[in-house]
């Protein structure tokens, strides 16, 4: 059977407490705050922090009662789309925000040593002079992420997190960092909680070594993500077992399928109770907390797309111009009027005596009143070449909405229209023996 992949991350594992479960029971929590803030499209790029890696899966089995409590670490949530905490690395500890990240197997923060890379000096950097556990080790080191990438070299020191502390972790220091998405983003580093065999040098992931130095009572983390955005907590990392303030019911268990990733099967996608047919015989899921999207098969997305009524942005901006301006412009042209002149008699364009202020724009616009201006010009043409072939009018704003919907899409983003969240379908996944609803109401901003 053909591997098919589906991408589910935050918006939709986030509806219930999610928890990757790893060996047995005890009553110790170790808990990690998130911060959380809401997301806007200009930083859209920064939250997706994406690469496939998995963490690994032992099984739940009997330990020690003389084992720590489990430890909790408060998270900070920005936008929705990056829950951030804290955590230190060296002695004393250096505090840094990261990214607790399933999706990845590596530790990184900035470096003192990084001196090129704009992003470093927007961040907290990792100073070894200050630290009397550090220990050099110097290996060259390359990090691939979905949104860009980082670099630098490998060192080891002890690294606090909530209470706890993991002695000689090997970390990264990135001596250079991606431009765009790394200066933008809350979080100064990414702490990977991936499968070792995946992690970049063959690191062995923090996770491991705090079961290995016997710092958590179950082989346990799970993740509690607050979706309101004026709560002071935007969330919590639980390593070591669960918090049962923060879930309803029992979890559903799954067995990992590919130890690359976090990597489960999903069944059946349903659209209104419909099926989308694609993964009625199973699809490959990667569970990511370091992304807010959901990502999936064309075959399927599309069909999801068109049942909410996402658009990119182009296609929406143009429509937007035929439904808001279309019938004035058509009174124009049927009335004589030229193509060229009737944007800026409309107002949508500045007329400068000669030609229109728009000649000599991109040929794809994006947004603004250029933008306008611009769709305006295009849909005057379209219209006015299927007056000449007279068509009727219904049929000529028909053919002008397909022709909105072909322009393409810069990025890749989609849009929908948020007045319209009461009359969109529930879309529901078959995890385990279980479909788990995911309506617009639980995914909106």
């Amino acid at each position: 059977m053909r591997l098919k992949y589906l991408l589910v991350a935050n918006c939709l594992l986030w509806a219930w407490a999610c928890c990757l479960a790893l060996d047995d029971s005890s009553d110790g929590l170790v808990r990690i705050g998130l911060k959380k803030k809401p997301l806007d499209l200009a930083r859209l790029h920064a939250a997706r922090i994406t690469r496939g890696n998995g963490f690994h899966a032992r099984g739940l089995g009997k330990v020690d009662d003389n084992y720590p409590k489990a430890n909790t670490v408060y998270l900070k949530n920005y936008m929705d789309a990056q829950y951030y905490g804290e955590i230190g690395i060296g002695s004393p500890p250096q505090t840094f925000s990261v990214v607790f990240d399933t999706g990845s197997s590596n530790l990184w923060v900035p470096s003192s040593k990084c001196y090129f890379s704009i992003a470093c000096y927007f961040h907290a950097r990792y100073r070894a002079v200050l630290s009397r556990t550090y220990s050099k080790n110097g290996r060259h080191c390359k990090i691939n992420y979905g949104s860009g990438s980082i670099s630098g070299f490998f060192s080891q020191d002890h690294v606090q997190i909530g209470e706890i502390v993991i002695k000689n972790q090997v970390f990264t220091e990135a001596t250079k960092e991606g431009l765009f998405a790394f200066s933008l983003a809350q979080f100064d580093g990414i702490l990977g909680l991936g499968f070792q065999n995946a992690s970049v040098g063959k690191i062995p992931p923090i996770w491991y070594n705090m079961v290995q130095q016997s710092l958590v009572s179950m082989e346990i983390v799970s993740f509690w993500l607050n979706r309101d955005p004026k709560a002071k907590i935007g969330g919590e990392v639980i390593f070591g077992g669960v918090d049962w303030r923060h879930f309803m019911g029992d979890h559903t268990f799954v067995p990992i399928t590919r130890k690359d990733y976090w990597q489960i099967e999903v069944g059946d996608i349903l659209i209104a109770g419909s099926s989308t047919g694609f993964c009625e015989g199973g699809c490959a899921a990667i569970v990511d907390t370091g992304t807010s999207l959901i990502a999936g098969p064309t075959t399927v997305v599309t069909q999801i797309n068109h049942a909410i009524g996402a658009e990119g942005i182009v296609s929406f901006n143009c429509k937007n111009v035929v439904n808001k301006y279309g019938q004035l412009i058509w009174q124009f042209l049927v009335s004589g009027f030229q193509p060229e002149n009737v944007c800026s008699d409309v107002g949508l364009c500045a007329y400068n005596g000669t030609k229109n202020a728009s000649a000599g724009m991109e040929t794809v616009p994006g947004n603004g009143e250029n933008a306008a201006c611009t769709f305006c010009e295009m849909i005057a043409f379209w219209i006015q070449v299927q007056l000449k072939e007279h068509k009727a009018k219904e049929k000529v704003f028909q053919y002008v909405n397909e022709l909105c919907e072909n322009l393409p899409n810069p990025g890749g983003k989609d849009f929908v229209n948020c007045d319209a969240l009461a009359t969109m379908p529930v879309i529901s996944f078959a995890i385990g023996d279980k479909y788990f609803p995911l309506t617009a109401e639980q995914v909106k901003f």
